[in-house]
């Protein structure tokens, strides 16, 4: 079976160790780094925090990364992750034409088979959150991906499925989605 996922989320809430825990359970899966990390490996240099430019061009590479992936891929973070922090960025402003970017992310998405969107929880489950230089944002952005997958103002044609936990209970929610139900024992 050929499954397309991608991890959604604000920064520190584990989706990088959720990618990793489902490419263990699914041998044979490429794996996609977030686009920040991938960009940053090649040599872009990005700002403390990153600008808004930082992040359309991340936005850029992750579209880029979803046309050119395998049908079996494990993608850490969305496009629609990256829209999220467009437009609650702290340069941001009503000026500002987020919504020229929609048409490409939803059908960007809607080439994916499932999103998972992995929220902040209450306790953290994440220790380094705690030493987060912009947890206001981070909430912001975890507000905008509920708004945009959960509650579905984005408008794709995509299944969304939240998960909670820890990483292992969060990959068997997963793994309970995109694997084929076990035919009954004879």
């Amino acid at each position: 079976m050929s499954v397309r996922i991608a991890i959604a989320g604000s920064h520190r809430v584990g989706k990088s160790a959720l990618v990793d825990e489902l490419a263990a359970a699914l041998p044979g899966y490429a794996t996609v780094d977030e686009p920040y990390v991938a960009m940053a490996e090649d040599g872009h240099e990005f700002a403390d925090p990153p600008t808004r430019e930082d992040f359309e061009a991340q936005l850029g590479h992750a579209l880029a990364s979803l046309a050119e992936a395998a049908p079996r891929a494990l993608f850490d973070r969305s496009p629609v992750d990256l829209l999220a922090y467009l437009t609650e960025h702290d340069e941001a402003d009503d000026d500002d034409d987020d919504d020229a970017w929609l048409p490409r992310v939803r059908a960007a998405v809607e080439t994916l088979d499932l999103i998972v969107f992995v929220p902040i929880e209450a306790p953290d489950r994440i220790a380094a959150a705690g030493q987060d230089d912009h947890p206001a944002w981070r909430r912001r952005v975890d507000a905008r991906l509920r708004a945009l997958l959960v509650e579905g103002e984005l408008g794709a044609d995509v299944e969304v499925l939240e998960v909670h936990g820890s990483v292992a209970r969060r990959a068997q929610a997963v793994l309970a989605r995109v694997r084929p139900p076990r035919p009954p024992a004879p």
